[in-house]
């Protein structure tokens, strides 16, 4: 018997875009949209047309795209209180951006009448059925969103009902029920879409907010008692706490309770679509997400590894292939032979011939975390320094001197930032200067401009995050400090990370990592080809 399908409806452009620190423009909502409809989401809500310039714009260039599995929604609300459909100015905007889908919203809780439309209960009714039966003889599916139906139910159970039979009666393809202050319970959605379902025939698709933490075990337990349309935002972006996140609901539904939402092969780019909208957003990545953030498939204690080694079910609750991602084993000091062994094997170093240099190694890593190293996020420090103790990491240049000036001229104005680097390659000195907007910046430049010369590659590399972290805290002014640097090249992320007392100094070894190994990766590339 085939898998059940259960409709995926995306709201990050609409919704997710309400959020706090959000701000798409134009080209960033379009690229979103192309992105989701790659993985197959059945529905992208584009925005509220009539609302803003952008989102009317975004209607009409959406249709220049090549969407070839999505189809995109207009949303929009009821019609305005004691006002004929065919003369609401919003009601023709939703029109005027031609989809074949349009979501309407409406009140279900009979205290939104009064206090937010400040109109009569029947009027509120009148406004569903008119909005929805004059939109559905001019488009393909209109879909209600209930808005506040939770919360109404408990207000007063049998208007919230009426709202959405009425809607039903219209003509709504799908009832969607939502949860809009996000204050309801697991147990409270169940015996709500239970008794929903008994009262209509029509589709029940489920919208919830995550303030109270549950929007995601709302959205699954209001599948398993019915629903089969699921909204909800890449990341969970959302106005106050978020939105249901699609990237938790999606695999859920899919791995754990036995629904159809993507094809397999879909559900592994989802990690890639995540990292997309977080950096189309200017937000930083949560390592921590469910299936697809970084940590997901982590480990760094050696009991866990250990237990890894011989069955990965013993730490890990589903294959991280499945979702596209690699199981990550982190060294640390609490890393034992097994840890250190499975590592270094996925750089291509088979420790176990040597099995008199494991101690030393693990006797350095310990060494150097008690120094303040820390290497979950810095990996390719990690790789670079155990070549190094091996004897089989390529020097690819040789540092004769780096200087730094900020010179601040008059109160109030900016500090002027100039680095000075003279490296050696192949014997060959080059000595550059470099102005930044602060030391470190200027010093990246002026190493990258002396090294570009000789290896052009570098002009990819990209600096992601710069992270600065004091480790002792009561020397003050004096304190050590670790710096960790993200570095990508538009095909891969890579993390480094450097310890001293001196900011420049612990700046300078992270950059240096990163550049080595970025041509590292170069040189193993070309011996592939």
């Amino acid at each position: 018997m085939p898998e059940e399908l259960v409709v995926i409806y995306d709201t990050t452009l609409r919704d997710g875009a309400q959020a706090e620190d959000i701000s798409f423009n134009l080209y960033d909502k379009l690229a979103i949209t192309e992105k989701l409809d790659s993985i197959g989401i059945h529905y992208i809500e584009g925005g509220w047309p009539g609302a803003n310039k952008k989102d009317t714009e975004y209607f009409k260039e959406v249709k220049k795209l090549k969407i070839k599995k999505s189809t995109i929604v207009a949303f929009g609300s009821t019609r305005r209180p004691n006002q004929a459909v065919e003369k609401d100015k919003m009601i023709r905007a939703l029109l005027r951006a031609d989809t074949s889908v349009i979501t309407v919203v409406g009140k279900s809780s009979l205290m939104q009448v009064k206090e937010a439309l400040r109109t009569e209960p029947d009027e509120n009714l009148k406004m569903i059925y008119d909005t929805i039966s004059y939109l559905k003889k001019r488009v393909e599916k209109v879909f209600f969103d209930a808005e506040h139906f939770f919360d109404g139910l408990k207000i007063d159970r049998e208007y919230a009902l009426k709202t959405i039979t009425v809607a039903e009666e219209a003509g709504a393809d799908c009832i969607v029920l939502c949860d809009t202050n996000g204050g309801s319970m697991p147990w409270e959605i169940a015996d709500a879409v239970e008794t929903v379902k008994k009262s209509l025939k029509t589709s029940i698709g489920i919208h919830a907010h995550n303030d109270t933490g549950t929007a995601v075990a709302n959205t699954c337990i209001a599948v398993q008692y019915g629903a089969r349309h699921v909204q909800g935002t890449i990341n969970g972006i959302g106005e106050r706490c978020g939105n249901a996140d699609l990237c938790s609901i999606i695999p859920n539904l899919q791995l754990k309770m036995g629904y159809r939402c993507i094809d397999d092969e879909a559900l592994k780019n989802l990690r890639n679509l995540s990292i997309f909208v977080y950096e189309t957003a200017n937000l930083p990545l949560n390592k921590k997400a469910p299936y697809v953030g970084e940590s997901a498939f982590a480990h760094k204690g050696g009991l866990h590894i250990d237990g890894i080694a011989k069955n990965p079910a013993t730490y890990e609750h589903v294959p991280p292939e499945k979702l596209g991602q690699k199981r990550k084993i982190l060294v640390s000091e609490l890393s034992g032979k097994t840890t250190v062994i499975k590592k270094a094997e996925g750089w291509g170093i088979d420790i176990k011939k040597n099995p008199a240099i494991l101690p030393k190694l693990i006797r350095l890593l310990k060494e150097k975390e008690h120094e303040g190293y820390q290497y979950e996020n810095a990996e390719a420090s990690l790789e670079i320094l155990i070549k190094k103790y091996l004897k089989l990491h390529k020097k690819f240049f040789k540092l004769k001197s780096f200087r730094v000036i900020d010179d601040k001229r008059r109160e109030g104005g900016a500090p002027f930032s100039e680095a000075t680097v003279m490296v050696e390659v192949d014997g060959k000195i080059e000595h550059t200067v470099a102005v930044g907007n602060g030391p470190v910046n200027a010093l990246d430049k002026a190493l990258r401009k002396a090294l570009e010369k000789f290896y052009p590659e570098l002009k990819e590399v990209k600096l992601k995050d710069f992270k600065v972290r004091v480790l002792t805290e009561s020397e003050g002014t004096g304190a050590k400090v670790r710096v960790l640097i993200e570095s990508g090249d538009g095909k891969r992320r890579w993390g480094t990370v450097g310890v001293s007392h001196n900011i420049i100094e612990a700046s300078w070894q992270a950059l240096v990592d990163s550049i080595d190994y970025k041509l590292y990766l170069e040189r193993e590339l070309k011996k592939v080809d």
